[in-house]
């Protein structure tokens, strides 16, 4: 692996994974809803908008049968309409992570980050496994239990979505970003659920020195159990890319054989964001546009392809439809940030992190 990681360099591609993060999660949030918005109808959404490719965020529905089931948000994030970016759990999660760090270090303990969404986080904001867990946090329970009690939700996505800021402040070193997802990732997810916070908190660590996207994906490989059904998944879609199967193709054969786990699980997510890397192929507009239009969870999707296309390429690299509509602004519901500039996350991440060996 080749060190491309150091002085400036390191501040423009941390700046290029906040940048990617929100540009992604933008994309992908109209369309977020994945027994609606199948890869099929969001092709076909697309071309009666003549937006096939797609290279900017969503058009305008081009009839009201579709903007009846778009999100409700959809008019704040379809291109044109952007200023600023919305608020978003996928974005809060970062934010949180950050203020996690910067408060209690990288030695914080499960229990403090619990803590800290009781003070930050408004109940009304988490979903899922994190509604779960922080509703078992109110009423006295502690971690593990907090994960595991009444909690169907237990390796579904959201201990994924969280693990960013562990990549970005661990540059090159991928065991270290994946344990501290892990630790983030306990207090409301178990199994494939903890094993996809640690398997992204990899993926964009080693986005900042590997060569290309397979071998970050190799390197995030590594740390999770190789015998568990998201490792083997995410072989599976490597595997179907290096025989040349069309992006198409690679992802109704993995959507199969992982029918029933329902669209917000980690393991069809990550094959799709998995396909979204490999056949964008380290351009930054091809990754997020086919891992939104490989549907399922598509805002978090979008968001974590992002990510790691934005540490690949660097801020300044990151194309300007993307990043300008942006406004160097977030939205977010985490108290105290709302409004915060993208540009001072990026500075303060950086503050942070390691130099990349």
């Amino acid at each position: 692996m080749n060190n491309q990681g150091t002085g400036p360099d390191l501040a423009d591609r941390i700046h290029g994974g906040w940048l990617g993060r929100i540009a992604g999660n933008m994309l992908g949030k109209p369309v977020e809803q994945g027994e609606v918005w199948t890869r099929e109808r969001i092709d076909r959404y697309l071309r009666k908008a003549a937006a096939l490719p797609l290279t900017d965020y969503l058009p305008e529905p081009a009839d009201a049968a579709d903007g009846a089931v778009l999100r409700p948000e959809w008019r704040q994030c379809v291109r044109g309409r952007v200023h600023g970016s919305c608020r978003d759990d996928d974005v809060d999660y970062a934010v949180l992570g950050l203020h996690l760090l910067e408060t209690h270090g990288f030695g914080f303990s499960t229990e403090q980050v619990g803590d800290l969404w009781l003070l930050r986080l408004p109940y009304l904001q988490t979903f899922t496994a994190e509604r779960a867990a922080y509703r078992n946090l109110a009423n006295g329970l502690k971690p593990p239990l907090t994960a595991t009690y009444d909690n169907p939700y237990q390796e579904w996505i959201g201990a994924l979505i969280r693990a960013d800021v562990y990549g970005w402040t661990c540059p090159g070193d991928p065991p270290r970003a994946a344990a501290l997802a892990r630790r983030d990732a306990v207090l409301s997810h178990t199994g494939n659920g903890v094993y996809g916070a640690m398997f992204a908190a990899a993926l964009i660590s080693a986005a900042f020195i590997a060569p290309g996207v397979r071998q970050a994906l190799e390197a995030a490989l590594a740390v999770i159990p190789a015998s568990s059904r998201l490792a083997r998944t995410v072989r599976r879609v490597v595997s179907l890319h290096e025989t040349r199967l069309p992006w198409e193709e690679t992802l109704a054969t993995v959507s199969a054989e992982t029918a029933g786990l329902g669209w917000i699980h980690t393991v069809p997510n990550a094959a799709v964001l998995t396909a979204g890397l490999l056949y964008g192929d380290d351009d930054f507009t091809r990754t997020i546009a086919l891992t939104v239009r490989g549907g399922l969870d598509t805002d978090s999707n979008g968001a974590t392809a992002g990510s790691v296309a934005g540490v690949r390429t660097g801020a300044a690299a990151v194309p300007d439809q993307w990043k300008d509509p942006l406004e160097d602004t977030v939205r977010s519901a985490v108290f105290g940030f709302d409004g915060v500039r993208i540009s001072a996350l990026a500075e303060r991440t950086l503050r942070l992190a390691s130099p990349p060996p």
